[in-house]
């Protein structure tokens, strides 16, 4: 009898058991309630309007960055091809300069001895020229051999020759040959602008002797500085040059228009990324290379279905539509976003919507009423 109750008593325990997992199974599994009715009173407190997906051309901003770059053509480096002791200048770092201004002198005995055979080679050559014009007559005439006439002929043209070689040497040190006299020999040239701008780098000090290779100062004429901006694969072809875009900085608010003038046609290894080059509209002179810039540049996309904006409602971090299926009773269905622009957004998962009626306004009052509708 004792084992007739006890073996009961555990068929009931089981039993109970076995009802109570099913009854959370049946809670874990129960869908969640995503359709929606309306009384008369909550639809027209709601301000519902309803709409199908409208095709539209809408644009995207495609952000990127770069930094401030300068060309080869206006950047210039100043060293002394025959080199020299360094004995002044006024140059320093971010000083402005303007074309054939004097920034620098330097002193050589080369220069001094350069300035001397050029005079002795003009002066020679004087002599033979008037040799050569004596010695011609006297051959035409038979009155000179051929030999003597060709020699004073040979040492007029070698006398031309090496003067014009030290008439460039001397350009190379800024001294005019055609102003050049035997009193106006110096130790001392000067070093020119050779650009409007401003200085860049100063790397040397009064006193210092430089070689030919060595570069004295680095200069920048910052009119026609551009953006260089760094395009990733994916993006480039959308660009086009004449593109207009806008640049500014992280520490401004202000906007630079610029102009795309020219795409790399060769992507870099590491990030498969193309270099994109602009113009700005207007110069401006806070503007430094090397400073760095963000970019937005608006994209075209192909036409698009899309819906108002205010028609997407977030739930739980994925985005919703509400459709309508009877005369207010809605369904809430998950969509797929792209572009926005001017209060439109694309819906990528367009086919799921077709010839559906979706709610434009009053979207937000239906997930409430959900939500409400859930917590009861």
């Amino acid at each position: 009898m004792k084992n007739r109750i006890l073996i009961y008593s555990l068929s009931l325990l089981i039993l109970g058991c076995t009802s109570k997992k099913t009854e959370a199974g049946t809670e874990a599994t129960t869908p969640v309630e995503n359709s929606v009715t309306l009384s008369d009173a909550q639809f027209k407190n709601a301000n519902i309007t309803v709409g199908t997906l409208e095709k539209r051309s809408l644009s995207s901003t495609l952000k990127v960055n770069g930094k401030i770059d300068v060309p080869p053509q206006n950047m210039v480096s100043v060293s002394m091809p025959l080199g020299g002791y360094l004995t002044s200048t006024k140059l320093l770092p971010g000083l402005h300069i303007a074309k054939g201004e004097v920034i620098a002198t330097m002193e050589d005995q080369q220069y001094i001895q350069l300035q001397q055979d050029y005079l002795t080679a003009k002066s020679k050559l004087y002599f033979a020229t008037k040799e050569y014009e004596r010695q011609k007559e006297l051959n035409q005439s038979q009155a000179s051999s051929d030999k003597v006439f060709q020699q004073a002929e040979a040492d007029y043209k070698t006398l031309r020759i090496e003067q014009s070689a030290l008439a460039e040497k001397l350009k190379l040190i800024n001294v005019n040959p055609n102003t050049l006299t035997e009193k106006s020999i110096s130790k001392s040239v000067n070093i020119y602008a050779p650009i409007n701008g401003f200085v860049s780098k100063v790397n040397v000090n009064i006193g210092k002797y430089v070689n030919p290779a060595d570069v004295l100062f680095e200069l920048i004429n910052p009119t026609d500085i551009h953006l260089n901006l760094k395009i990733f694969e994916k993006d480039i072809t959308s660009l086009a040059i004449g593109q207009k875009l806008v640049a500014y900085t992280n520490q401004s608010d202000k906007k630079y228009p610029c102009e795309i003038i020219l795409i790399s046609k060769d992507l870099s290894l590491d990030e498969h990324s193309a270099e994109v080059h602009c113009h700005f509209e207007k110069y401006d002179k806070t503007l430094l290379p090397g400073m760095y810039m963000n970019a937005d540049i608006e994209v075209k996309s192909n036409d698009a279905l899309t819906v108002p904006e205010a028609a997407v409602v977030d739930f739980e971090g994925k985005n919703y539509v509400f459709v309508q299926k009877e005369a207010q009773h809605y369904l809430m269905q998950e969509v797929t976003l792209g572009t926005k622009e001017n209060g439109y957004i694309a819906i990528v998962n367009s086919e799921a919507f077709a010839n559906q009626r979706i709610v434009f306004t009053g979207a937000y009052a239906l997930l409430m009423q959900l939500k409400n509708k859930a917590e009861e």
